[in-house]
C-alpha cells in the first residue's frame, strides 16, 4: 500500500489532527474563507500519512468547519459554531474551546412550584419547590442562546447564589458536589418566540435549534431538566458516532409530548434501536 494511503495506526489520531486544526481556526489561524495546507504540507507538519489527514478532512468536513471541491484545497467555512455532542460539554467549555469569551444575562430566576411536565421529568413530587432560570447566553459579548433551566430545589438553591453573569453553572455546581454525569438530548428546529426574539434582539420567528435536555449526576438522579434555544444562523450541532462506542440510539421518529418525551409508537411502525 502506497505511503498516501495507509490506513492511520491509531483510530484517534486523526481525531487529534482535526481537534488541532479545528482550534487553529477558532483562534483566527485560518480565517473564513481562506484554504488550509495541502495534504502534504499537513502530513510533514504532523508526522503522519496523507491519509490521515484526509479522515481529519473528513471530520472537519462533517462538522461544518471546512469546505472542498475535486482538485482543490479545503476551504474555511464561515457561519455558525459547532457544538459537539460527542462528550458533554457545558456551554462555557465550549466557547472557550472555540477561542470565545462565554458570558450569561440573568432574564429572570425564581422559586415557585414544579409543573406536572417539569415534576414527572425531574421525579419529584407534585408541587415540589423549583428553581426556574431564563439567561441569555453570550458568545464574546453577541447573543446566541436562551437558556431555561429547571432545577431540583437542593440544586436550585446552589444555582441562585453563583454570579450567573460569569459563573458556568455546570463548573460551579461540580465544584460544589454535585456533577452532571449524563445527559439526554432532543433536538428540533422551532421559530423565534416573541420573548425570544426580544431576549436575543432579533426579529420574531427567525430559525432556532431548540435543545430539551434532562440531566442527571452519578448516581443517576435528575438535576436539571432544559429548554435552550440556539439562533440557527449562530451554531450547529453535530455528532459523530462509531461501531466501536454504542453511544447513540437510533429509534423510528415520533412525535413528542408536551414534556419533550418520545410519544408511543405510531401504529404500523417498528421501533428499534442500534450502535451508531
Amino acid at each position: 500500500m502506497a505511503a498516501d494511503q495507509e490506513v492511520p495506526r491509531s483510530p484517534s489520531l486523526y481525531r487529534t489532527v482535526a481537534g488541532d486544526i479545528k482550534a487553529a481556526i477558532a483562534a483566527g489561524g485560518y480565517a473564513a474563507g481562506t484554504r488550509l495546507p495541502s495534504e502534504h504540507e499537513l502530513a510533514e507538519r504532523y508526522s503522519v500519512s496523507r491519509g490521515t489527514i484526509r479522515q481529519a478532512f473528513a471530520a472537519l468536513r462533517a462538522d461544518g468547519v471546512i469546505a472542498s471541491r475535486r482538485g482543490a484545497r479545503r476551504v474555511v467555512v464561515g457561519g455558525p459554531r459547532v457544538q459537539s455532542f460527542g462528550e458533554l460539554l457545558s456551554f462555557s467549555r465550549w466557547a472557550r474551546a472555540m477561542g470565545e469569551e462565554p458570558g450569561g444575562r440573568v432574564a429572570g430566576i425564581r422559586r415557585r412550584p414544579a409543573r406536572p411536565a417539569e415534576a414527572e421529568r425531574l421525579a419529584l413530587p407534585a408541587g415540589a419547590q423549583v428553581y426556574h432560570l431564563t439567561r441569555v447566553r453570550l458568545l464574546s459579548g453577541h447573543p446566541v442562546m436562551i437558556e431555561r433551566g429547571v432545577y431540583p430545589d437542593r440544586v436550585g438553591v446552589l444555582v441562585a447564589g453563583m454570579d450567573l453573569a460569569t459563573d458556568s453553572i455546570t463548573e460551579r455546581l461540580e465544584e460544589l458536589g454535585v456533577v452532571f454525569a449524563d445527559a439526554e438530548h432532543v433536538i428540533d428546529a422551532v421559530p423565534a418566540s416573541a420573548e425570544d426574539a426580544r431576549l436575543l434582539e432579533v426579529r420574531p420567528r427567525v430559525p432556532m435549534l431548540r435543545e430539551r435536555r434532562l440531566t442527571t449526576d452519578l448516581t443517576g438522579t435528575p438535576v436539571e431538566w432544559s429548554d435552550d434555544r440556539y439562533l440557527g444562523r449562530a451554531v450547529a450541532f453535530s455528532v459523530r458516532n462509531s461501531t466501536a462506542v454504542n453511544a447513540l440510539s437510533r429509534t423510528a421518529a415520533r412525535p413528542l409530548d408536551a414534556s419533550g418525551r418520545p410519544g408511543p409508537p405510531e401504529a404500523g411502525r417498528s421501533t428499534r434501536s442500534r450502535a451508531g
